[in-house]
């Protein structure tokens, strides 16, 4: 995989709605360990709705996978409390390749104590608005089906094209609306 060079131009400061400051950047490879430890602070329930498993561990393995990026067809968006320094993932936001190069998958996670913030709407806006700076303009999503808070963020968010339920798993095909009406960061 070549590696573009780190989008600086993607690093934020934001106020979640309970006033709490996060840093908002591209993933590292040296996040790997962060994420490791992100998954140990998550819910079964969370980790669940994530991964469609729950593991006792992130697999050290999966973490360097998941940190490694080329920033172009793979991209990562973390999220750090602004007084962690820098120590601690609460939210990932990512899209990846499928086998059809015009179509990226999402996936996301938020700490289960930074839910309902509004992290997950700005992670999507700030995700959105970065692969169509990168000629990604159509996108998949595997959700569970009582995943409501993840297939109601989609539903409001963006233009969903095609909703395939099988085996309790929801596939939507979806495309960003018009980047201004990405939800802001």
């Amino acid at each position: 995989m070549t590696l573009a060079a780190y989008p600086a131009e993607l690093e934020h400061d934001a106020t979640l709605k309970n006033g709490a400051r996060v840093r908002v950047r591209p993933i590292r490879a040296d996040d790997a360990p962060r994420l490791v430890s992100m998954y140990d602070r998550l819910s079964r329930h969370t980790a669940y709705q994530r991964f469609f498993t729950v593991m006792r561990r992130l697999p050290p393995d999966w973490a360097t996978l998941l940190a490694t990026v080329d920033y172009q067809r793979r991209l990562a968006l973390v999220a750090e409390p602004a007084d962690s320094g820098g120590h601690e993932i609460v939210a990932v936001a990512r899209y990846e390749p499928t086998d059809d190069p015009h179509v990226a998958e999402v996936a996301f996670v938020v700490q289960d104590g930074w839910q309902e913030l509004g992290l997950g709407t700005m992670l999507l806006g700030d995700l959105l608005r970065a692969a169509s700076a990168r000629g990604i303009t159509r996108f998949r999503a595997w959700v569970l089906a009582d995943n409501r808070r993840m297939l109601d963020l989609l539903t409001r968010f963006t233009d969903v094209r095609n909703r395939r339920l099988d085996s309790g798993v929801v596939e939507l095909e979806f495309a960003a609306r018009n980047p201004a009406q990405a939800p802001a960061s």
